[in-house]
């Protein structure tokens, strides 16, 4: 009759995702389970295979059969799961594959007697893998069949919504219908029931989220309460890279699961007399132009933002404008130390917002529609190329714009260069942003700010101009930002202090 033995020299696991001390489960002399640091290792040298039969009839679990002669490692964060019945255990991980991660459940059968023992073990387990994060997350994942290549509804039926499963999620599952729908139903949305909204898109379903959130009479305690996330589906993925450093479905599915709630800064957009909220970047110039100006050329993917930006580049093409900036930091030394320090817990918190009926934050510096505020000065700009502001680093898979932006340091990040810089200059700052590099070129002015007014000037013969929030489109006409010090709340992998990009 196999014995059940817990061993461990501590009958508590921290919180942590990593232990210090070792709890061994021994099922028999052939069969021991043992976390140890920062995974769960199984041994199995039972005689004989184990029947996929028997394998299938154990706790009515359909998948992988046990196979003797194991010895394996499973990293915490790999575990998505792990249960036992009155004579069964299994694990369930996510397993790596060739093209990112795939569930697998493994089974263990023990003598019915041994059950609490085995419970204790897995309760144990539980606390280890999931450490601070929380298990079965409660998701309302939206999926856009429209954006980018309109892979998502694929995507995530085929890549994504095993892992949630696997990882015991409540899913409430909805695919959006025409632009705009992720806003009404954000707005609608039961805050108490869910923990995250997850996004199967490009990054305009999340900004929708964003913007449906600030809708409610209640938008900061929504904002606070309800994650916003996104599944790589649409041709920009930046959310997802930046908060889990991978643009594979499965994988971010994975850091979904595992990830905890972090504080994000977001951004007011007044224009006219409309508020929006920018959770990712503003652009007016080269930017915004090759991005909204190539939407007949979403086919190929990631390679059109490329192409807008080669095409314009070749022509010097400059967009005329006027800026006025509340710079924080203009040193380029001095905002690579902020970075650096910024990374760390405990460096900014969260804005205080009505504590009477929660709205939105109250502008500090007013709507476009207000006077300047006094100690901002309005500059002409005849020859700007770009005009960049980020509140992320990666802005698509391969471009980490601003490398110093930081998720919630109550500042974001500024980048402006003239259009007449000669074109090589401009086709290595193109290059150099794959990395990061161009914040060391001289003429790349890189500045943290809380917050500017831009009044951009159309040009002559050009009938289409553009301005891009979140790479959604909004009209040509002044508008002014300001930022707000972690309104917004996301799932982040790893510490959540910085995001998952080289910095400065």
């Amino acid at each position: 009759m196999s014995t059940a033995l817990l061993q461990s020299e501590s009958t508590a696991l921290s919180d942590s995702p990593s232990i210090s001390k070792e709890l061994s489960l021994v099922l028999d002399p052939y069969l021991s389970l043992t976390i140890q640091g920062d995974e769960i290792r199984i041994v199995d040298r039972t005689p004989g295979k184990a029947t996929r039969k028997s394998a299938r009839s154990c706790c009515g679990v359909h998948a992988t059969t046990n196979t003797s002669g194991q010895d394996i490692s499973i990293p915490f964060y790999n575990v998505l799961w792990t249960s036992a019945d009155e004579n069964c255990l299994t694990i369930t991980s996510a397993d790596k594959v060739k093209k990112g991660v795939i569930p697998r459940t493994r089974t263990y059968t023990f003598d019915p007697v041994l059950q609490y023992t085995v419970k204790a073990f897995v309760s144990k387990l539980l606390e280890a893998v999931y450490g601070s994060a929380k298990s079965r997350k409660r998701l309302k994942v939206l999926v856009n069949p429209f954006g980018g290549q309109g892979l998502a509804t694929k995507i995530f039926e085929t890549q994504c919504h095993s892992i949630f499963n696997a990882a015991q999620c409540e899913l409430s599952i909805q695919t959006t219908t025409y632009s705009g729908e992720a806003v009404e139903i954000a707005e609608r949305l039961d805050i108490d029931a869910f923990d995250a909204v997850v996004c199967c898109s490009g990054d305009g379903v999340p900004h929708e989220v964003f913007n449906g959130l600030a809708k409610r009479p209640d938008a900061a305690t929504a904002l606070k309460k309800v994650a916003v996330c996104q599944l790589p589906g649409g041709s920009g993925n930046a959310m997802a890279w930046n908060l889990t450093g991978s643009g594979n479905p499965s994988e971010v599915a994975l850091a979904i699961v595992k990830s905890v709630r972090k504080p994000i800064d977001l951004i007011s957009i007044t224009q006219g007399d409309r508020r929006i909220l920018s959770f990712l970047s503003q652009s007016f110039g080269i930017i915004a132009d090759c991005d909204l100006g190539t939407e007949n050329l979403r086919w190929m993917g990631d390679l059109r933002f490329t192409y807008g930006l080669l095409s314009r580049i070749i022509k010097q093409t400059v967009y005329p404008c006027d800026l006025a900036v509340k710079v924080v930091i203009d040193d380029k030394e001095l905002i690579r130390t902020h970075y650096r320090q910024g990374g760390y817990p405990g460096q900014s918190a969260r804005e205080d917002v009505d504590n009477k009926n929660m709205a939105l934050p109250t502008l500090k510096f007013g709507t476009i529609n207000d006077p300047l505020p006094v100690d901002w000065e309005l500059v002409h700009h005849p020859i700007m190329g770009n005009f960049y502001a980020g509140n992320m680093a990666w802005v698509s898979a391969n471009v980490n714009f601003f490398p110093a932006s930081l998720p919630h340091d109550a500042m974001f990040d500024l980048i402006c260069v003239d259009g007449t810089v000669g074109r090589m200059k401009a086709l290595k700052m193109i290059t150099a942003a794959e990395t990061g590099a161009h914040f060391e070129m001289p003429h790349v002015l890189y500045r943290k700010v809380v917050g500017y007014r831009i009044i951009p000037h159309r040009r002559d013969g050009i009938a289409e101009e553009y301005i891009s929030i979140d790479g959604e489109r909004i009209p040509f006409e002044p508008f002014q930002a300001e930022v707000h010090s972690g309104l917004g709340t996301v799932l982040a992998k790893g510490d959540g202090y910085t995001y998952h990009a080289p910095g400065v």
